[in-house]
């Protein structure tokens, strides 16, 4: 199931806990429906949940008939198009009439009647998101969005989320095929809009990917430092194995200093060794500084040697 529809059933499980709650989600859900009209009323969805939760709302607030129909997209029934429709045209207009719209209105927009109050804007947005939302998976990116088939409509939408203190986010609009995507980006907005929805679930979801994702991003620039750090070492000690052979060709390395010639041998016996670990091995251990001197000592030796 995918992240969208484990919100959408987290949501329709949610309840109400009046009747101006349930009134204003079931506005939502009819309003932002692809069509609403007086005369002709239906949505298309592929979540059962939300499927059910509309055609029972809508029918019990209104007394009206939803006929569902429910059509196979793939074999096996593994996903499912469920299209509710109002077939009495009487129905469609007394739904229309009883959330406040006229038929001689030419667009529509947003009745705030059906809102009552700000405890009921959740519930109203709740709705919209179960009709015509989606979020992507927070595996892959921080996205919401409605699907909203009128302008108007679509400002409306914009307006009432930007008046939202708990959300504290201002949306964006862009056209795509026909429709109005009102979205919003950023992990933070997204988990406070499903929280104030009523989904502190798929909120929560979201706060732990997050705390994944860094633990995970912070292992792996981890990683790559110790790798960067370790081939770098590597191929200093190469460059080192290489000045210590020179002079063993050229001169034996009886040919070096006491101090040199214990931290040439001790190089030869160890090529894994770092700095510090070379400095602790000698009879008398010095600083990883004072390492890297004698070995470029060492380096500048062996370059004399073979005139380079």
């Amino acid at each position: 199931m995918s992240f969208s529809k484990e919100t959408k059933e987290e949501l329709c499980k949610a309840g109400f806990l009046s009747d101006e709650q349930k009134k204003a989600a079931a506005y939502g859900m009819v309003l932002f429906s692809r069509v609403f009209s007086a005369s002709a009323l239906t949505f298309t969805t592929e979540s059962r949940h939300t499927a059910m939760l509309y055609s029972e709302t809508i029918s019990a607030m209104t007394s009206s008939i939803i006929e569902l129909s429910v059509k196979l997209t793939r074999r096996g029934g593994e996903n499912r198009l469920f299209t509710l429709s109002v077939p009495d045209t009487s129905d469609c207009e007394k739904i229309f009439d009883f959330f406040g719209h006229s038929v001689n209105s030419p667009n529509l927009r947003i009745n705030r009647a059906n809102i009552d109050g700000e405890e009921c804007l959740s519930y109203f947005l709740r709705g919209v998101f179960l009709v015509c939302g989606s979020v992507t998976d927070p595996e892959k990116d921080y996205h919401l969005e409605f699907v909203v088939p009128h302008k108007n409509l679509a400002s409306d939408l914009e307006r009432i989320i930007t008046e939202v203190d708990e959300i504290n986010t201002e949306p964006n609009i862009v056209k795509r095929k026909g429709s109005y995507i009102v979205y919003i980006k950023g992990s933070n907005n997204i988990e406070d809009m499903l929280t104030y929805m009523g989904a502190p679930m798929s909120s929560l979801n979201i706060i732990q990917n997050k705390m994944v994702k860094s633990v995970r991003n912070r292992i792996n620039r981890r990683v790559n430092s110790e790798t960067a750090n370790s081939n770098k070492t590597a191929a200093a000690a190469a460059g080192q194995l290489y000045a210590i052979k020179i002079i063993k060709e050229h001169k034996g390395l009886d040919y070096l200093p006491e101090e040199l010639r214990e931290l040439a041998q001790l190089r030869l016996e160890n090529p894994e060794y770092n700095l510090r670990e070379l400095g602790a091995a000698l009879k008398e251990p010095i600083s990883r500084s004072g390492v890297n001197h004698r070995l470029q000592r060492i380096i500048a030796i062996s370059k004399e040697l073979s005139g380079k």
